[in-house]
């Protein structure tokens, strides 16, 4: 590894740390504070976090490693997720920034849905609690991941004689960067660095594309993958695969560290802005994703490359096709992605364990200071079970983080949706659409239903989990609401 790579890996660490440094500093020593920024995000702020938070690791791995196999048929993933996430701007961004400060000024979605549902307000905060918890333990795993993929691929020759293998020193070292800052300054720090991070990430993915076509010594045509279809958009493609692609969008409703982000802006009025802002860098952002593993086959096929592992094929090509300094900035592009999703779901879960749990069940009269130091605790434990997870070599970015967010789609997707636009929900229709979402999704990956469809459901390529998952929490929702909502006095 050349001192360049590293050096500038180095100052990358640096700057995180100094940008969570300086949150303290700038951080108001409260709750709100700490797991909310005292709601005063602007909107570029908002909305690059929001995007980087939302892209990880499998935006410079999963992705390009899917188009990478598969072809431009897998691009249908990207296409889903932004529509989903244009939907969402528009449909919860401005209608929960409102509601949350309106009902009772709630710092995370649990409290917000307990004070949108009094009647079942605890019940609902225990199950969202379990959920987030559960969930984002998986989704920080498949961060981390990321990170020993990096290590694993790239570095294998910094420390030779390293007690631990490389893979794991990866994992070690993106966890400690993200726990400093994230412990030290929160949300603000987490923000941030989510701005930072995303304008790295994008312009790495702006810039590798046009290195490998107009940068090398010779052309690297895409017809050159002697891959059937390869630039097909739906040559191999089945029905439920595309449904399954594109139902990826239906997640973005339900991701509490997204749409946490909606609940941090400074007014409601600059939602819009935020979101402009947010689609252009993800529209450039998931093109550039998708050209990477497109022209990484090509590049692949007309040189000899070989890639083991297709998820790896942005690190391959960082070290191959770039000056050492140049390297450093690109691994420190994939470890921004990688670092701005976890910082963001550390903090949502430590925000459920100390707002949803402590507070609730063991210190109901808990100062703000001590809220804060077991909201910095629950944060380093989410991140321990993380490890123990990411542990595993043989673990996918992609597979990881599509379980993960399946499972909040789903659990709270249509929850979300319905109780910011029906006003007939009630809070036992809340709990049902919740649990059985969770219930659908962990059920339906349990029995490989994802994988392969049993012939009484027709045979064939499995179904993305989200989509039962999320037709059922919504169905469970209604009914449930309407059989328990109070008769309506005639006019």
């Amino acid at each position: 590894m050349n001192a360049y790579t590293l050096a500038s890996l180095a100052a990358y660490f640096v700057l995180m740390i100094a940008i969570g440094v300086y949150a303290w500093f700038k951080t108001r020593a409260d709750s709100a504070g700490y797991l909310l920024a005292g709601r005063g995000l602007g909107p570029a702020v908002t909305a690059l976090s929001a995007g980087a938070s939302d892209m990880s690791g499998w935006l410079l791995l999963g992705l390009p490693g899917a188009l990478f196999a598969g072809g431009l048929v897998e691009a249908w993933i990207a296409i889903g997720l932004t529509i989903g996430a244009a939907a969402n701007w528009i449909i919860v961004a401005p209608r929960l920034r409102e509601q949350t400060e309106r009902l009772g000024d709630a710092l995370t979605i649990p409290q917000f849905l307990a004070n949108r549902f009094p009647e079942s307000g605890t019940l609902l905060r225990v199950v969202s609690a379990i959920i987030i918890v559960g969930f984002f333990t998986i989704y920080t795993a498949s961060g981390m991941v990321g990170g020993g993929k990096l290590f694993e691929t790239a570095f294998a020759d910094v420390l030779p004689q390293a007690d631990l293998s490389d893979y794991m020193l990866g994992i070690f070292i993106t966890a400690g960067i993200v726990l400093v800052y994230t412990m030290i300054g929160g949300f603000l720090a987490v923000s941030l660095t989510d701005f930072v991070q995303g304008m790295i990430m994008m312009t790495a993915l702006v810039v590798m594309p046009l290195v490998i076509f107009f940068g090398t010594d010779s052309a690297v045509p895409l017809s050159a993958v002697p891959q059937e279809g390869f630039l097909s958009l739906t040559h191999g493609a089945t029905a439920i695969g595309i449904i399954s692609a594109v139902t990826w969008g239906l997640g973005y409703f339900g991701q509490p560290h997204i749409i946490v982000r909606f609940m941090a802006i400074d007014r409601v009025e600059n939602v819009p802005l935020a979101g402009w802002i947010c689609m252009i860098w993800m529209v450039i952002s998931l093109a550039g994703a998708v050209v990477v593993g497109l022209a990484g086959r090509a590049y692949a096929q007309t040189t000899g490359l070989v890639v083991d592992d297709p998820e790896t094929i942005f690190i391959l090509l960082g070290g191959i096709l770039f000056h050492p300094a140049v390297t450093g900035f690109l691994y420190a592009a994939l470890l921004a992605a990688i670092m701005s999703t976890i910082s963001s779901q550390l903090l949502v879960s430590s925000s459920s364990l100390t707002e949803d749990f402590y507070r609730l069940f063991l210190r109901r009269n808990a100062s703000e200071r001590e809220a804060v130091n077991i909201g910095r605790l629950s944060v380093a434990l989410v991140a321990a079970a993380a490890l123990v997870i990411a542990a595993d070599p043989d673990s996918e970015v992609l597979g990881l983080v599509a379980n993960a967010w399946a499972g909040f789609g789903a659990a709270f997707g249509p929850l979300i949706l319905l109780a910011l636009t029906w006003d007939r929900m009630t809070g036992a229709g809340a709990v049902a659409g919740l649990v059985t979402g969770a219930g659908v999704v962990t059920g339906w990956i349990a029995l490989g239903w994802n994988s392969t469809l049993p012939e009484a459901l027709g045979g064939g390529a499995g179904l993305y989990e989200i989509m039962p998952g999320f037709i059922a929490s919504l169905l469970a929702i209604v009914v449930v609401s309407v059989v328990t909502s109070p008769a309506r006095t005639p006019a």
